[in-house]
């Protein structure tokens, strides 16, 4: 299967599109991200538009990847400076890819984290992640991608039972 795409900046007006994906998502892998479908679900158009807005913004980067011949959503992708005791810098957050869109045959994962990875040169020299413990696919993703496991773990955040793992990549 191949698919034409874009990947661009979201946009504010994208909030009806980037609500519906990030539904999807939270459906499709709950363990990747840390909220709930149900918490997202009652969200209303302010919040929506907030979020959709932040690839707008000069401190953070969100991504769709669009289809080109339906216009569906078909990925996100996200990253932002990060200042906390836990981890500092910048940050990746926020991978989806549609499971029909998903494959290094089609290149969407890579084409949205190419964008990332660029901004996050001009803001820092490395890009850490934070990946469930449970999700082989997207750890062989980072893996292929050049991201290491720094060693550093912690819970995550709806289930402190279970563990995000942190990987580094460095970058040019």
């Amino acid at each position: 299967m191949t698919s034409p795409f874009i990947v661009r900046r979201t946009r504010e007006e994208d909030w009806r599109e980037y609500r519906d994906l990030r539904l999807e998502m939270l459906a499709d892998t709950p363990e990747a991200f840390g909220e709930t479908l149900t918490n997202a679900r009652g969200w209303d158009e302010q919040e929506w538009r907030m979020r959709s807005a932040r690839g707008e913004a000069s401190d953070q980067i969100l991504l769709a990847a669009i289809d080109e011949p339906s216009g569906r959503w078909i990925g996100s992708m996200g990253g932002l400076v990060a200042r906390g005791p836990d981890v500092t810098g910048a940050l990746l957050v926020g991978v989806y890819v549609s499971p029909a869109f998903r494959g290094r045959e089609l290149g969407v994962a890579s084409a949205m984290l190419a964008e990332v990875e660029s901004w996050a040169a001009a803001v820092d020299s490395r890009l850490k992640l934070h990946v469930h413990e449970n999700n082989p696919r997207a750890l062989a993703f980072y893996q292929r991608c050049g991201f290491e496991l720094s060693g550093r773990v912690q819970p995550y955040a709806l289930d402190r039972s279970q563990r995000e793992l942190e990987m580094v990549k460095e970058l040019p």
